[in-house]
């Protein structure tokens, strides 16, 4: 086999995902410059489920190496694509612990479950000797569902009260004492969320969101310095890359052509990328049988942390989500 690889992907570069797709895709870009042995196949998927279906077969037929698209919505349909066709998609975009789960043998995940999101911000709040009620505000979606049923599970093992809101339910207006809020759900519902909590009469004491892990949350509510963000990676973390660039050279890359940090969706892509065409590389060729042996039996570490698969399902067990807090010059480790 050729070392030389052609990495496709299809990512929402138009469409209600476009923040996310677009920061992936760029990425992919600042991988591949430094990964002078592959080339790219980028096609705009318009956040759309049926758009994706009827585009993904044709990128497949065009690459060695399949990337997933980004949101649990949309990997949901590339995992059914990938396992009609026989193939191996590598899942840096959707978290949900049905899509990671959904078709073993055909989908490798390198992210964090959505049930394990709130696992480090739940571990700090427990430290507190008494720590406040925790609501637990999830979006519409399966994802937000996912990582709320997670956290509710988490914080009752740490000793933790929680309660539940859904999409339609108001916060505590007239909160008596102290509490404290953990939303996830899209970056608009978490936004809007935080925005009500904060003008609150009695405003929660801790705030953390899944939107806080991203840099335009800081654009998106009237004063996020405090709050906490929860995401798949934080920039200078010091971990050491086995597999890809180094932290320092994707971030100095990424900078040359952003003049910006990037976000996480930026460095799980490139570290999905870095993985998957290691795999192959190491396994001789590109077929399913080969490429699911390879990704089975790794366990390394990219510039995005660990890389451990369960060889039976694919779900990422080595990965650990990452918390940030606001501080006035943006979002820093917790």
């Amino acid at each position: 086999m050729s070392t030389r690889l052609r990495v496709g992907v299809c990512l929402s570069l138009s469409g209600r995902f476009a923040r996310f797709g677009t920061q992936a895709a760029m990425g992919l870009q600042v991988w591949r410059s430094l990964d002078d042995a592959a080339d790219l196949i980028i096609e705009d998927d318009h956040s759309d489920p049926r758009r994706l279906a009827a585009t993904l077969p044709e990128v497949a037929g065009r690459c060695d190496v399949l990337l997933g698209p980004y949101s649990t919505q949309l990997m949901r349909v590339a995992g059914d694509i990938a396992a009609d066709t026989g193939r191996v998609i590598w899942n840096h975009g959707g978290s949900g612990d049905d899509v990671e789960g959904a078709h073993p043998g055909h989908i490798v995940s390198v992210l964090t479950p959505a049930s394990r999101y709130a696992d480090p911000f739940l571990r700090r709040l427990a430290r507190v000797r008494e720590p406040r009620t925790l609501f637990l505000a999830h979006g519409r979606g399966s994802f937000g569902r996912q990582v709320t049923a997670g956290a509710e599970t988490t914080a009752r093992a740490l000793g933790i009260d929680t309660v539940r809101l859904g999409p339609q339910d108001d916060l505590p207006v007239e909160a008596a004492s102290g509490w404290n809020l953990f939303c996830a759900g899209l970056f608009e519902e978490d936004t809007r969320t935080v925005t009500r909590a904060l003008a609150l009469p009695n405003p929660p004491e801790v705030i953390c969101a899944v939107a806080a892990g991203i840099r335009e949350f800081g654009l998106a509510v009237p004063d996020p310095e405090g709050i906490f963000g929860v995401g798949q990676w934080a920039p200078h973390s010091g971990r050491r890359a086995e597999i890809g660039p180094s932290e320092g050279e994707f971030l100095a890359a990424y900078a040359a052509r952003t003049g910006a940090l990037p976000d996480y969706p930026a460095v799980q892509t490139a570290a999905t990328a870095a993985v998957a065409t290691h795999c192959a590389r190491t396994a001789g060729g590109t077929s399913r049988d080969l490429t699911w042996s390879a990704a089975s039996e790794l366990d390394s570490s990219t510039l995005f942390g660990r890389f451990m698969i369960d060889p039976l399902t694919g779900i990422q067990t080595g990965h650990e989500a990452a918390l940030v807090r606001w501080a006035p010059e943006g979002p820093a480790a917790a």
